[in-house]
């Protein structure tokens, strides 16, 4: 039975919880909150799957760090519900309006705006990895000691404005509806849950499509340029285009190999973090070497 849980639990969670959206959505168009309700319980969901089926059982205890990562959720999340609320002005900014495919089915329109959102984040992302700057607010996400499902909303606020702008900006322009544009932000927070979960999901084949936990897990190594790879949100097809997948069938992540490889003395608060990018940085170490189990071919 667990075997089977593992093998059914990203797609049923993923598409599951996308379709209620879509049900709600088109049910309540006027009435979003059933969206923040519906996230609610599939944070819930989560949480209970990685206590009950977890990949890496350590992962589940506290490490200090549970109020920090929900300060990040919760400032995060509600900078996403701001910029929602910019949506009707924009439209009207725009020179030309009706560029926006209206007429196309609801679950249509939501797959092109994922498609859309996921190559801007992508890039966004690795520009994050190569430009200082950048990585100076991107490294608050990669400090974590541990992966589960609250790590993806952990993040610099302005990093995520960064991130979001990247994403969203050609969607405002071509004026994607208020309405597709919660559905699209319910989409990323859904599978940001999938991708930093710590259930021990088996996903076989779709690790080619979808960006899942035991793709993004590797994202993370703390072994110098080794995690400057597997950098989409939603699909993983992004990464082998641009040359950086990467997949090991046979090594099991821990806690030893996460982290800033060269900042072992990141700070772990959560205003400390935000204060992070604009101080003087500590000493910067010598990356870990990668374990050979981990170089070696499968």
């Amino acid at each position: 039975m667990r075997i089977l849980i593992s093998r059914l639990y990203a797609p049923t969670f993923f598409f599951g919880f996308i379709a209620l959206a879509l049900w709600l959505s088109s049910g309540y168009p006027q009435q979003p909150g059933w969206l923040l309700a519906l996230l609610a319980f599939a944070i819930a969901l989560s949480f209970l799957a990685e206590a009950w089926l977890p990949y890496c059982p350590a992962w589940n205890r506290d490490h200090r760090d549970r109020r920090r990562d929900a300060l990040h959720a919760a400032v995060n999340e509600g900078l996403s519900s701001l910029g929602l609320l910019v949506i009707p002005f924009t439209a009207a900014l725009l020179p030309i309006p009706g560029m926006w495919p209206d007429d196309w089915p609801l679950w249509l329109q939501l797959l092109m705006a994922v498609s859309v959102a996921d190559l801007g984040l992508t890039l966004m992302h690795r520009l994050s990895h190569r430009l200082p700057l950048l990585w100076r607010l991107h490294a608050v996400h990669h400090s974590v000691r541990r992966m589960y499902g609250f790590n993806g909303l952990m993040k610099h606020p302005l990093h995520q404005t960064l991130e979001a702008l990247a994403g969203t900006a050609p969607l405002l322009i071509l004026g994607i509806s208020e309405q597709v544009a919660s559905l699209l932000a319910f989409a990323i927070a859904i599978q940001l849950l999938l991708q930093h979960s710590n259930v021990d999901m088996r996903i076989g084949g779709l690790r080619h499509l979808f960006a899942w936990a035991p793709v993004h897990r590797f994202h993370h190594m703390k072994y110098g340029r080794a995690g400057d790879v597997n950098f989409a949100l939603f699909f993983s097809f992004w990464d082998r285009l641009l040359g950086t997948s990467f997949y090991h069938p046979h090594y099991r992540m821990g806690s030893d190999d996460l982290g800033i490889g060269s900042r072992p003395d990141y700070p772990g608060g959560y205003l400390a973090q935000l204060a992070a990018p604009f101080r003087p940085q500590g000493p910067v170490m010598p990356c870990p070497t990668a374990p050979e189990s981990l170089l070696q071919q499968p």
